[in-house]
């Protein structure tokens, strides 16, 4: 009979961690999530979850070495996915230390739990690494063999991750692997992050709850693939024979420009860009009568980064060719497509709970309603 296998994710509250959980659940597997404690409620993506059998939650902290060391020993997992980072690049400047502390020694600590326990020729290990450690880039499209040039300390911290994966896995055979993901996003995205962002301005400008958005570089090429696409790319790596390191992307690029004129066109608004560089607009051609001629996309230097890496592009034959994976499930279009039609929902949902909300408060001002 063969064993029941239990995977652990760290990071299990945010995009990856909750549709690798739906994903893993479905195949039948018990999935524990790492989660931290806080006063304020953050689970909203892997709310509908809780109380589902087989999924189980856990307060830990990747800074908290014993934390780690005691959790994998109770749950003695065969797979753990490490999603946990702070994962906002431009933040990384801000917080630089925090950034290096989860996401570099953040990986060691898993490695380390691991080793405690016990469990080296057992468990699988599967690191979330990104294509921000090709940074100031050297060739394109970006491959397993391309050299890596951080431009950033999330990338420079995401690079120590990558490499002490390599180490342990050289020096303890260990069966850990490096998933280097290109940018992937969704209706789960956070809402700082420009692609999510996008979608949230097109939806609320569409709907008058927002008058312009702004943006930084324009030109900024990306890969941009659909996060619950790219989690089976993440399981697929821990089924394969030998552990390696591979590239998760769609090999296909587009300019953060390309991403906002579709995401406005599926929110029903046309744009013309007029200008270059810091002076460049989107202006409304066609969408609701009061917005024609306005300028609803515009650029701030306050969203340029003190480095910035402009062209990621993803190599993903060797997921395609060694693992089967299809990186083009859900095409660019598909993906902004799902994206702005959350948004235009949430909006209208949002507008719905608020003007409730206002009401009630005036019943109760007046006494109507105790």
């Amino acid at each position: 009979m063969e064993k029941k296998k239990v995977a652990l994710i760290t990071g299990v509250t945010g995009q990856d961690g909750s549709y690798l959980s739906e994903f893993l659940l479905a195949k039948g597997y018990e999935v524990h999530g790492i989660i931290r404690r806080s006063s304020v409620d953050y689970r909203e993506r892997i709310a509908h979850l809780e109380g589902t059998p087989n999924f189980h939650l856990h307060y830990a902290d990747m800074g908290d070495s014993m934390s780690l060391v005691k959790l994998v020993g109770k749950v003695q997992p065969t797979e753990i996915y490490n999603l946990a980072a702070q994962s906002h690049v431009q933040v990384s400047f801000d917080a630089p230390e925090f950034t290096a502390d989860v996401d570099a020694v953040g990986v060691l600590r898993i490695l380390e739990a691991v080793r405690t326990n016990h469990l080296e020729k057992t468990c699988k290990i599967y690191q979330a690494s990104t294509s921000e450690l090709y940074g100031k880039v050297e060739e394109v499209p970006q491959n397993e063999k391309t050299p890596f040039h951080p431009y950033s300390p999330y990338a420079v911290a995401k690079l120590y991750g990558y490499w002490i994966i390599k180490e342990y896995r050289e020096a303890y055979d260990m069966f850990c692997c490096s998933g280097i993901l290109f940018n992937h996003e969704s209706e789960r995205r956070g809402e700082t992050f420009v692609t999510r962002k996008i979608t949230l301005a097109a939806a609320r400008i569409a709907q008058g709850k927002q008058d312009c958005l702004y943006l930084g570089n324009l030109d900024s090429l990306r890969d941009w693939g659909y996060a619950k696409d790219y989690v089976e790319c993440m399981w697929l790596i821990l089924q394969h024979d030998t552990p390696e390191d591979f590239v998760i992307a769609t090999g296909v690029q587009h300019t953060v420009r390309e991403f906002a004129t579709l995401a406005f066109h599926y929110a029903g608004i046309e744009l013309r860009w007029e200008g270059e560089g810091i002076n460049e607009k989107g202006i409304c051609t066609s969408g609701p009568a009061n917005l024609v001629g306005k300028t609803l996309v515009a650029v701030s230097e306050a969203f340029y980064r003190p480095t910035d890496v402009v062209n990621l592009w993803g190599d993903p034959t060797k997921a395609k060719t060694e693992l089967g994976w299809n990186p083009q499930t859900t095409s660019f279009e598909q993906l902004v497509q799902i994206m702005v039609n959350h948004d235009m929902q949430k909006v209208a949902a949002d507008h719905v709970a608020s003007v409730m909300r206002t009401n009630l408060a005036e019943y109760l001002e007046k006494g109507i309603v105790k």
